[in-house]
């Protein structure tokens, strides 16, 4: 198949998602054609099946604002056009959905364009709802050809908000050859020169992922006496908040903050316990990846991340914002070098029992095709 793929070009999940997404189709023979403002922060890569299409701006004194969406949506029509694509896949709702549909209109009768829309979380929960958007993010997809969501919580959530029931559940997928746990013992000892546990955190480190919390979590561990450093993955508007805090709590010098990084995959490797304590999560990739690296999760207990995470087995699920409780989870495992290992094995066996990608790709690869068929 020739694939179109649209994704936000940014340290998220959705872009991840999508970017890992083309690559494994392409590794299966189809050819898969990126169609975004810049280059997704995962695809390092571009070869003959992987091909890159920039959504140029137009600059022009009439608009206040830079019209990306139609922008967009004239790209998604020119690419299609000249590389025969068999479908668009669109990764969150608003505006990406509403770009894709332009695009199939604008093309008829001369051919047709199926749209697939995947729902990531925030274009449901945050975006969606909001009831000046519900509107028009209803519309992208309903009239959207096949829609997928990364769980059932969002499914019943997109079913609970917009009144659409017509969804399939494609969960988020990992790589069991790329994500393992390595020998990082290099990046360890840098990151741990005197030997302490480490508490990681991977995000965008939007408010949602609450990263100020992780900040308590690691103080309330270290009052606990147990030899922890925490380290911050990532980077957004909450990391000089995240840092102030550790400040305020004289345990800066206990922290590393790393900004964003290419190879998310070592610093898992090198950690011991990931940090979730999100206030939301549709599915929660971070813990997924944490736990294909052998590392137990510790995060909240909200949306899909009980789908994910499996309390007491494969980590410990909280209320939003019991960092005590999550303090006090996180220095039993880091004490406990059996506790951990266990829930360690445990972790990466229900991460690839269930979401490798040679379980997880060919369901986009048969609903793309019923798609087309329709």
């Amino acid at each position: 198949m020739n694939i179109g793929i649209t994704v936000y070009p940014t340290y998220g999940g959705s872009g991840i998602v999508g970017s890992e997404l083309g690559k494994e189709l392409a590794a299966r023979g189809h050819t898969v054609h990126f169609i975004s403002s810049s280059l997704p922060t995962r695809l390092t890569e571009l070869n003959e099946r992987v091909r890159f299409h920039e959504v140029e701006m137009m600059s022009y004194p009439l608009f206040e604002h830079q019209p990306y969406t139609l922008a967009l949506a004239t790209k998604m029509a020119t690419v299609a056009e000249e590389e025969n694509l068999d479908l668009l896949h669109v990764h969150y709702a608003i505006p990406h959905s509403i770009s894709a549909i332009l695009a199939r209109e604008s093309l008829k009768p001369r051919r047709r364009l199926p749209v697939v829309t995947t729902l990531h979380g925030t274009d449901i929960t945050l975006v969606g709802a909001d009831r000046s958007y519900l509107p028009i993010t209803r519309y992208g997809i309903v009239q959207s050809d096949g829609v997928t969501a990364i769980s059932d919580y969002l499914k019943d959530a997109t079913r609970e908000i917009f009144h659409f029931d017509d969804i399939r559940v494609i969960p988020n997928f990992v790589c069991q050859y790329d994500y393992r746990r390595l020998e990082v013992s290099s990046l360890r000892q840098t990151l741990a020169p005197n030997d302490e546990r480490l508490l990681v955190h991977v995000s965008n480190f939007r408010p949602v992922k609450r990263p100020v919390d992780c900040v308590e979590i690691l103080a309330r561990v270290l009052k606990k006496g147990v030899k922890t450093r925490l380290v911050m993955v990532g980077d957004g508007s909450e990391r000089p908040n995240a840092e102030h805090r550790a400040r305020c709590l004289s345990i800066y010098e206990q922290c590393t903050f790393v900004g964003k990084q290419p190879r998310i995959v070592d610093y898992l490797s090198a950690s011991d316990v990931l940090l979730l304590p999100s206030d939301q999560e549709s599915f929660g990739l971070a813990a997924l990846e944490a736990m294909a690296c052998e590392v137990p999760v510790i995060a909240s207990r909200v949306g899909g991340l009980p789908e994910v995470v499996t309390d007491g087995e494969t980590g410990y699920l909280s209320p939003v914002g019991d960092v005590d409780k999550m303090a006090a989870d996180a220095a039993r495992l880091l004490a406990d070098d059996k506790l951990r290992q266990d829930m360690a094995r445990r972790a990466r066996e229900s991460a690839i029992g269930r979401y490798r990608t040679d379980l997880v790709i060919p369901q986009y690869v048969r609903f793309y095709e019923e798609v087309i068929a329709k």
